[in-house]
């Protein structure tokens, strides 16, 4: 195991533009340990000397640690310290299923919440037009969100819908796929592409991770029974924390 020196230093983590520092001294223990470079039960070292060590106040130590116990990574025992839980547990969604974030994470017995970044009416971006078969007199529906698992943030999706699929987006709370059911305009395929890239600053900090860290991209087109496309989604997910996988079976044709 690293010494505390090599892993609670500033030099290993702070960033000049990377937002406050006791978010970036959490992300930066968090990540520590989803990589299991601080494993379950070791004990953090003292308010006073995570301090000297980061170079900061005690209340940013402070802070940075209560960030870690709402996240379930740490526990805190009076009298005793702080101490690491373990990694965050991993969640797996299938590429050959069409399911619903939240569905996926009720499934399995999570609890799923969403922030809300933006939501309206828009006029189409050329790639919405032609994903969704819109021109530019037309409006599209759009919804930013922040996806949570147990708290945790997960993933980070930007969904564009047709207007009269989805006429006013602030119906949409946690599951989209629940309000497009009720008007029968939930999708029954989709196609999805998977990629990588690394987290921008903004994204960074919005999923809790370092700048530069490899992401997960999904560009998923969603298409009614009748052909007509219904959803253009763009996420990011955690690849730390958030699996895709898929069902592989030989071609009898061949």
């Amino acid at each position: 195991m690293e010494s505390n020196r090599d892993l609670f230093s500033d030099a290993t983590w702070h960033q000049s533009e990377g937002g406050p520092r006791y978010l970036q001294l959490s992300r930066h223990i968090a990540q520590a340990i989803n990589e299991g470079r601080l494993e379950q039960g070791y004990q953090l070292p003292p308010e006073r000397e995570l301090a000297e060590l980061g170079n900061v106040s005690r209340v940013t130590v402070r802070k940075a640690v209560a960030e870690l116990v709402d996240a379930g990574l740490v526990e805190q025992k009076r009298g005793s310290g702080s101490f690491v839980l373990g990694a965050t547990p991993r969640t797996e969604q299938s590429l050959s299923t069409l399911i619903s974030f939240t569905e996926n994470l009720e499934a399995r017995g999570r609890t799923s919440s969403s922030e809300i970044l933006s939501r309206g009416l828009f006029v189409p971006s050329p790639d919405e037009m032609m994903t969704l078969g819109l021109s530019a007199s037309q409006r599209v529906a759009k919804i930013e969100r922040l996806r949570f698992a147990d708290g945790i943030p997960m993933a980070y999706e930007m969904s564009s819908l047709p207007s009269d699929a989805l006429p006013d987006p602030n119906r949409v709370t946690t599951s989209l796929y629940e309000v497009l059911r009720q008007s029968n305009q939930a999708p029954n395929r989709a196609i999805q592409r998977v990629s990588a890239v690394n987290a921008s600053p903004e994204k960074a900090h919005l999923l809790g991770v370092s700048e530069g860290t490899a992401l997960l991209h999904i560009s998923r087109t969603a298409y009614l029974l009748s052909g007509r496309p219904i959803e253009f989604t763009q996420g990011l997910y955690r690849p730390d924390i958030y699996d895709f996988v898929a069902e592989i079976r030989p071609d009898l044709n061949r």
